[in-house]
């Protein structure tokens, strides 16, 4: 599996953190992928939108198993 860093401030709710990786494009996209059962965190399928992210955890697609999205510590530089 690929790996790829999303830089965030602070803690951040799934629904947000597929928006900022661009997993998809509308808040309503993130809804019905999460409450369909097709968005993991750490490998674990996470129905709950509202569900709190921290830094190293890694967010994939429940049907491909190629990419995964971490929650990287945002550079300080910004």
């Amino acid at each position: 599996m690929e790996i790829i860093p999303v830089p965030v401030r602070g803690t951040i709710k799934l629904g947000q953190f597929l928006k900022l990786a661009n997993m998809v494009d509308q808040g309503a996209e993130a809804t019905a992928a999460i409450a369909a059962g097709e968005i993991m965190v750490d490998g674990q399928v996470v129905t709950t939108r509202g569900s709190k992210l921290s830094l190293g955890q890694v967010v994939s697609w429940t049907e491909d198993d190629n990419y995964g999205w971490q929650v990287a510590e945002e550079d300080s530089e910004f």
